[in-house]
Protein backbone atom coordinates (compact mmCIF):
# COMPACT_ATOMS: atom_id res chain seq x y z
CA UNK A 1 0.00 0.00 0.00
CA UNK A 2 2.89 2.36 0.73
CA UNK A 3 4.63 1.51 -2.54
CA UNK A 4 1.40 2.19 -4.43
CA UNK A 5 1.03 5.54 -2.62
CA UNK A 6 -2.48 4.72 -1.46
CA UNK A 7 -4.02 7.83 0.16
CA UNK A 8 -4.60 6.06 3.47
CA UNK A 9 -3.10 6.20 6.94
CA UNK A 10 -2.52 2.57 7.87
CA UNK A 11 -1.87 1.50 11.45
CA UNK A 12 -0.59 -1.99 12.25
CA UNK A 13 -2.11 -3.10 15.56
CA UNK A 14 -1.09 -6.04 17.75
CA UNK A 15 -4.40 -7.30 19.15
CA UNK A 16 -2.80 -8.70 22.31
CA UNK A 17 -1.31 -5.30 23.13
CA UNK A 18 -4.84 -3.88 23.09
CA UNK A 19 -6.31 -6.68 25.16
CA UNK A 20 -3.40 -6.97 27.59
CA UNK A 21 -1.76 -3.52 27.74
CA UNK A 22 -0.18 -4.30 31.10
CA UNK A 23 1.45 -7.47 29.67
CA UNK A 24 -0.03 -9.58 32.47
CA UNK A 25 0.39 -12.73 30.36
CA UNK A 26 4.11 -12.08 29.86
CA UNK A 27 4.61 -11.28 33.55
CA UNK A 28 2.80 -14.44 34.61
CA UNK A 29 4.50 -16.81 32.14
CA UNK A 30 7.74 -15.03 31.25
CA UNK A 31 6.91 -15.04 27.51
CA UNK A 32 4.49 -13.33 25.16
CA UNK A 33 1.65 -15.37 23.59
CA UNK A 34 3.45 -15.23 20.24
CA UNK A 35 6.74 -16.46 21.74
CA UNK A 36 4.96 -19.32 23.52
CA UNK A 37 3.30 -20.36 20.26
CA UNK A 38 6.60 -20.22 18.34
CA UNK A 39 8.44 -22.27 20.97
CA UNK A 40 5.77 -24.95 20.82
CA UNK A 41 6.12 -25.16 17.05
CA UNK A 42 9.91 -25.40 17.32
CA UNK A 43 9.61 -28.31 19.75
CA UNK A 44 6.86 -30.04 17.79
CA UNK A 45 4.35 -29.77 20.64
CA UNK A 46 1.29 -29.65 18.40
CA UNK A 47 -0.54 -32.83 19.39
CA UNK A 48 -3.90 -32.01 20.93
CA UNK A 49 -4.09 -28.46 19.55
CA UNK A 50 -7.67 -29.05 18.36
CA UNK A 51 -8.76 -29.66 21.95
CA UNK A 52 -6.75 -26.67 23.17
CA UNK A 53 -8.34 -24.49 20.50
CA UNK A 54 -11.81 -25.48 21.70
CA UNK A 55 -10.82 -24.50 25.25
CA UNK A 56 -9.29 -21.24 24.01
CA UNK A 57 -12.48 -20.33 22.19
CA UNK A 58 -14.49 -21.14 25.32
CA UNK A 59 -12.32 -18.71 27.29
CA UNK A 60 -12.83 -16.04 24.62
CA UNK A 61 -16.60 -16.48 24.87
CA UNK A 62 -16.42 -16.32 28.67
CA UNK A 63 -14.43 -13.08 28.48
CA UNK A 64 -16.46 -11.62 25.61
CA UNK A 65 -17.81 -8.66 27.55
CA UNK A 66 -14.39 -7.63 28.89
CA UNK A 67 -12.72 -8.10 25.50
CA UNK A 68 -15.44 -6.13 23.71
CA UNK A 69 -15.25 -3.25 26.18
CA UNK A 70 -11.48 -2.92 25.78
CA UNK A 71 -11.74 -2.99 22.01
CA UNK A 72 -14.59 -0.47 22.05
CA UNK A 73 -12.41 1.97 23.98
CA UNK A 74 -9.61 1.40 21.47
CA UNK A 75 -11.88 2.16 18.48
CA UNK A 76 -13.24 5.31 20.12
CA UNK A 77 -9.68 6.48 20.73
CA UNK A 78 -8.27 5.66 17.29
CA UNK A 79 -11.37 6.34 15.11
CA UNK A 80 -10.67 3.96 12.18
CA UNK A 81 -12.73 4.20 8.99
CA UNK A 82 -11.99 0.56 8.21
CA UNK A 83 -10.77 -2.31 10.39
CA UNK A 84 -9.00 -5.19 8.65
CA UNK A 85 -8.62 -8.35 10.72
CA UNK A 86 -5.85 -10.84 9.95
CA UNK A 87 -6.43 -12.94 13.08
CA UNK A 88 -8.88 -15.79 13.79
CA UNK A 89 -11.01 -16.45 16.90
CA UNK A 90 -11.55 -12.80 17.89
CA UNK A 91 -13.64 -11.59 14.94
CA UNK A 92 -16.94 -11.61 16.83
CA UNK A 93 -15.49 -9.42 19.60
CA UNK A 94 -13.78 -7.06 17.17
CA UNK A 95 -16.85 -6.73 14.96
CA UNK A 96 -19.36 -6.19 17.79
CA UNK A 97 -17.13 -3.67 19.57
CA UNK A 98 -16.63 -1.72 16.32
CA UNK A 99 -20.37 -1.72 15.59
CA UNK A 100 -21.02 -0.40 19.09
CA UNK A 101 -18.33 2.30 18.96
CA UNK A 102 -18.33 3.36 15.29
CA UNK A 103 -21.39 1.97 13.45
CA UNK A 104 -20.41 3.53 10.11
CA UNK A 105 -16.89 2.03 9.99
CA UNK A 106 -16.27 -1.00 7.79
CA UNK A 107 -15.03 -4.40 8.95
CA UNK A 108 -13.05 -6.85 6.83
CA UNK A 109 -11.70 -10.29 7.70
CA UNK A 110 -8.82 -11.50 5.54
CA UNK A 111 -8.49 -15.27 5.93
CA UNK A 112 -4.78 -16.09 6.10
CA UNK A 113 -5.53 -19.82 5.98
CA UNK A 114 -6.44 -21.80 2.88
CA UNK A 115 -9.76 -22.70 4.53
CA UNK A 116 -11.79 -22.01 7.65
CA UNK A 117 -11.35 -24.61 10.38
CA UNK A 118 -14.91 -24.42 11.70
CA UNK A 119 -17.53 -21.82 12.53
CA UNK A 120 -16.25 -19.04 14.80
CA UNK A 121 -12.62 -19.66 13.82
CA UNK A 122 -12.46 -17.24 10.86
CA UNK A 123 -16.02 -16.85 9.62
CA UNK A 124 -18.70 -15.56 11.98
CA UNK A 125 -22.23 -16.39 10.78
CA UNK A 126 -24.25 -13.29 11.74
CA UNK A 127 -21.99 -10.38 10.86
CA UNK A 128 -22.69 -7.95 8.01
CA UNK A 129 -19.10 -7.50 6.92
CA UNK A 130 -16.56 -8.29 4.19
CA UNK A 131 -14.58 -11.53 3.87
CA UNK A 132 -11.47 -11.86 1.69
CA UNK A 133 -10.79 -15.50 0.81
CA UNK A 134 -7.67 -16.81 -0.90
CA UNK A 135 -9.06 -20.14 -2.13
CA UNK A 136 -12.26 -21.44 -3.71
CA UNK A 137 -12.74 -23.63 -0.63
CA UNK A 138 -12.67 -20.66 1.77
CA UNK A 139 -15.02 -18.64 -0.45
CA UNK A 140 -17.46 -21.56 -0.58
CA UNK A 141 -17.32 -21.88 3.23
CA UNK A 142 -18.05 -18.16 3.56
CA UNK A 143 -21.06 -18.43 1.23
CA UNK A 144 -22.46 -21.24 3.39
CA UNK A 145 -21.58 -19.91 6.86
CA UNK A 146 -21.58 -16.11 6.67
CA UNK A 147 -24.58 -13.84 6.81
CA UNK A 148 -26.48 -13.52 3.52
CA UNK A 149 -25.77 -9.80 3.77
CA UNK A 150 -22.01 -10.31 4.06
CA UNK A 151 -19.84 -9.57 1.01
CA UNK A 152 -17.33 -12.21 -0.09
CA UNK A 153 -14.25 -11.33 -2.14
CA UNK A 154 -12.10 -14.02 -3.76
CA UNK A 155 -8.37 -13.52 -4.33
CA UNK A 156 -5.95 -15.77 -6.19
CA UNK A 157 -4.06 -16.92 -3.08
CA UNK A 158 -2.47 -15.94 0.21
CA UNK A 159 -0.77 -12.59 0.81
CA UNK A 160 3.00 -12.92 0.30
CA UNK A 161 5.85 -10.50 0.84
CA UNK A 162 6.74 -8.35 -2.20
CA UNK A 163 10.17 -10.02 -2.38
CA UNK A 164 8.54 -13.24 -3.62
CA UNK A 165 7.44 -11.48 -6.80
CA UNK A 166 10.90 -10.33 -7.83
CA UNK A 167 12.92 -12.43 -10.26
CA UNK A 168 16.44 -12.62 -8.89
CA UNK A 169 18.99 -11.94 -11.61
CA UNK A 170 21.66 -14.36 -10.45
CA UNK A 171 23.79 -17.08 -11.98
CA UNK A 172 22.39 -20.04 -10.07
CA UNK A 173 25.38 -22.32 -10.61
CA UNK A 174 27.82 -19.63 -9.48
CA UNK A 175 25.75 -18.83 -6.39
CA UNK A 176 25.47 -22.52 -5.49
CA UNK A 177 29.22 -23.03 -5.71
CA UNK A 178 29.73 -19.89 -3.64
CA UNK A 179 27.59 -21.50 -0.92
CA UNK A 180 29.37 -24.86 -1.07
CA UNK A 181 26.66 -26.60 -3.09
CA UNK A 182 26.98 -28.68 -6.27
CA UNK A 183 24.90 -27.22 -9.13
CA UNK A 184 24.16 -30.58 -10.73
CA UNK A 185 22.63 -32.17 -7.60
CA UNK A 186 18.88 -31.93 -6.84
CA UNK A 187 18.61 -29.61 -3.83
CA UNK A 188 15.98 -29.55 -1.14
CA UNK A 189 15.16 -26.51 0.99
CA UNK A 190 14.08 -27.48 4.53
CA UNK A 191 12.15 -24.72 6.30
CA UNK A 192 9.96 -24.75 9.42
CA UNK A 193 9.34 -21.07 10.10
CA UNK A 194 11.42 -18.56 11.99
CA UNK A 195 12.15 -20.90 14.91
CA UNK A 196 13.01 -24.05 12.97
CA UNK A 197 11.88 -27.41 14.33
CA UNK A 198 13.52 -30.41 15.94
CA UNK A 199 12.04 -32.59 13.17
CA UNK A 200 14.69 -31.08 10.91
CA UNK A 201 17.23 -33.39 12.58
CA UNK A 202 15.17 -36.41 11.55
CA UNK A 203 14.88 -35.08 8.01
CA UNK A 204 18.64 -34.45 7.84
CA UNK A 205 19.35 -38.00 9.03
CA UNK A 206 16.93 -39.59 6.56
CA UNK A 207 18.36 -37.49 3.70
CA UNK A 208 22.04 -37.81 4.54
CA UNK A 209 22.91 -38.28 0.84
CA UNK A 210 20.64 -35.48 -0.47
CA UNK A 211 21.94 -31.95 -0.95
CA UNK A 212 20.02 -29.69 1.45
CA UNK A 213 19.62 -26.05 2.41
CA UNK A 214 18.61 -26.19 6.08
CA UNK A 215 17.03 -22.95 7.32
CA UNK A 216 17.13 -22.81 11.11
CA UNK A 217 15.77 -19.31 11.76
CA UNK A 218 16.50 -18.06 15.28
CA UNK A 219 17.22 -21.60 16.54
CA UNK A 220 20.99 -21.47 17.06
CA UNK A 221 20.99 -24.76 18.99
CA UNK A 222 19.37 -26.53 16.06
CA UNK A 223 21.86 -25.01 13.62
CA UNK A 224 24.74 -26.20 15.80
CA UNK A 225 23.32 -29.72 16.03
CA UNK A 226 22.76 -29.95 12.28
CA UNK A 227 26.30 -28.68 11.70
CA UNK A 228 27.78 -31.64 13.59
CA UNK A 229 25.83 -34.30 11.68
CA UNK A 230 27.71 -36.36 9.11
CA UNK A 231 26.38 -36.23 5.56
CA UNK A 232 27.32 -37.76 2.22
CA UNK A 233 26.09 -34.70 0.31
CA UNK A 234 26.80 -30.99 0.68
CA UNK A 235 24.77 -29.05 3.22
CA UNK A 236 24.14 -25.35 3.65
CA UNK A 237 22.97 -24.33 7.13
CA UNK A 238 21.32 -20.92 7.25
CA UNK A 239 20.53 -18.92 10.37
CA UNK A 240 17.73 -16.36 10.49
CA UNK A 241 17.42 -14.34 7.29
CA UNK A 242 14.75 -12.33 5.52
CA UNK A 243 16.22 -13.34 2.16
CA UNK A 244 14.29 -16.61 1.86
CA UNK A 245 13.60 -16.13 -1.89
CA UNK A 246 17.34 -16.19 -2.59
CA UNK A 247 17.78 -19.61 -0.96
CA UNK A 248 14.63 -20.88 -2.68
CA UNK A 249 16.24 -19.87 -5.99
CA UNK A 250 19.10 -22.28 -5.20
CA UNK A 251 16.70 -25.16 -4.51
CA UNK A 252 14.59 -27.62 -6.50
CA UNK A 253 11.96 -28.63 -3.92
CA UNK A 254 10.66 -27.65 -0.49
CA UNK A 255 10.37 -29.76 2.69
CA UNK A 256 8.42 -28.33 5.61
CA UNK A 257 5.18 -28.04 7.53
CA UNK A 258 1.94 -27.41 5.63
CA UNK A 259 1.56 -23.79 6.71
CA UNK A 260 -0.33 -21.49 4.31
CA UNK A 261 2.59 -19.06 4.10
CA UNK A 262 5.38 -21.56 3.52
CA UNK A 263 3.40 -23.55 0.93
CA UNK A 264 2.42 -20.37 -0.91
CA UNK A 265 5.97 -19.00 -0.87
CA UNK A 266 7.43 -22.26 -2.19
CA UNK A 267 4.85 -22.55 -4.96
CA UNK A 268 5.37 -18.88 -5.91
CA UNK A 269 9.09 -19.66 -6.35
CA UNK A 270 8.17 -22.79 -8.38
CA UNK A 271 9.28 -25.33 -5.77
CA UNK A 272 7.22 -28.52 -5.44
CA UNK A 273 6.48 -29.21 -1.77
CA UNK A 274 6.86 -32.20 0.55
CA UNK A 275 4.63 -31.87 3.62
CA UNK A 276 2.97 -34.15 6.16
CA UNK A 277 -0.54 -34.69 7.48
CA UNK A 278 -0.99 -36.59 10.74
CA UNK A 279 -2.17 -36.17 14.34
CA UNK A 280 0.50 -33.48 14.89
CA UNK A 281 -0.72 -31.32 11.99
CA UNK A 282 -2.39 -28.19 13.29
CA UNK A 283 -6.15 -28.46 12.69
CA UNK A 284 -6.38 -25.24 10.67
CA UNK A 285 -3.61 -26.48 8.34
CA UNK A 286 -5.04 -29.92 7.47
CA UNK A 287 -6.94 -28.70 4.41
CA UNK A 288 -3.68 -27.25 3.05
CA UNK A 289 -2.47 -30.77 2.32
CA UNK A 290 -5.66 -31.43 0.33
CA UNK A 291 -4.96 -28.27 -1.66
CA UNK A 292 -1.41 -29.44 -2.43
CA UNK A 293 -2.75 -32.67 -3.93
CA UNK A 294 -5.63 -30.97 -5.75
CA UNK A 295 -3.24 -28.51 -7.39
CA UNK A 296 -0.67 -31.22 -8.11
CA UNK A 297 2.17 -29.19 -6.60
CA UNK A 298 3.72 -31.75 -4.26
CA UNK A 299 3.38 -34.87 -2.15
CA UNK A 300 1.84 -35.43 1.29
CA UNK A 301 3.42 -37.92 3.70
CA UNK A 302 2.13 -39.46 6.91
CA UNK A 303 5.46 -38.80 8.60
CA UNK A 304 8.83 -37.29 7.80
CA UNK A 305 10.30 -40.72 8.52
CA UNK A 306 9.12 -41.41 4.96
CA UNK A 307 10.76 -38.26 3.59
CA UNK A 308 13.18 -40.31 1.48
CA UNK A 309 10.25 -41.78 -0.48
CA UNK A 310 8.81 -38.27 -0.80
CA UNK A 311 12.06 -36.91 -2.25
CA UNK A 312 12.28 -39.85 -4.66
CA UNK A 313 8.75 -39.16 -5.94
CA UNK A 314 9.28 -35.41 -6.26
CA UNK A 315 12.60 -35.70 -8.10
CA UNK A 316 11.08 -38.29 -10.44
CA UNK A 317 8.12 -35.98 -11.20
CA UNK A 318 10.04 -32.72 -10.90
CA UNK A 319 9.19 -31.33 -14.34
CA UNK A 320 5.48 -32.17 -14.01
CA UNK A 321 5.21 -30.71 -10.51
CA UNK A 322 7.08 -27.55 -11.51
CA UNK A 323 4.74 -27.03 -14.45
CA UNK A 324 1.81 -27.34 -12.05
CA UNK A 325 3.26 -24.65 -9.76
CA UNK A 326 3.38 -22.30 -12.77
CA UNK A 327 -0.39 -22.64 -13.13
CA UNK A 328 -0.88 -21.22 -9.61
CA UNK A 329 -0.87 -17.48 -10.26
CA UNK A 330 -1.07 -15.82 -6.87
CA UNK A 331 -1.55 -12.03 -7.07
CA UNK A 332 -3.24 -11.56 -3.69
CA UNK A 333 -0.70 -8.97 -2.52
CA UNK A 334 -1.89 -6.66 -5.30
CA UNK A 335 -5.55 -7.70 -5.27
CA UNK A 336 -6.25 -7.00 -1.59
CA UNK A 337 -5.46 -3.23 -1.71
CA UNK A 338 -7.82 -2.91 -4.69
CA UNK A 339 -10.56 -4.68 -2.72
CA UNK A 340 -9.99 -2.42 0.29
CA UNK A 341 -10.18 0.64 -1.97
CA UNK A 342 -13.57 -0.47 -3.31
CA UNK A 343 -14.82 -1.05 0.24
CA UNK A 344 -13.61 2.38 1.39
Amino acid sequence: MREQARPWRVRLVNLFEVLDPDTLFRRATGVSPEDLYNKRLARGWTLGLAQELALFQLLIRAGHKTITNRLRRHWLKTQPDLVVSLVPNFNRSMYESLRSALPSSGYVTVLTDFADYHSHFWIEPNQIQHFICGTAKAAQQARVTASKQATIHKTSGMILGPQFYSDLEIDRATEMRKNGLEPDRPTGLVLFGGQGSKIMSTIAEELSDVQLVLMCGHNARLASRLGTMKAAAPRLIVNFTTNVPYFMSLSDFFVGKPGPGSISEAVQKRLPVIVTRNAYTMPQERYNTVWVLEQGVGVVLKSFKAVRQGVAEVTKRLHELRENTKRVRNRALFEVPDILERIL
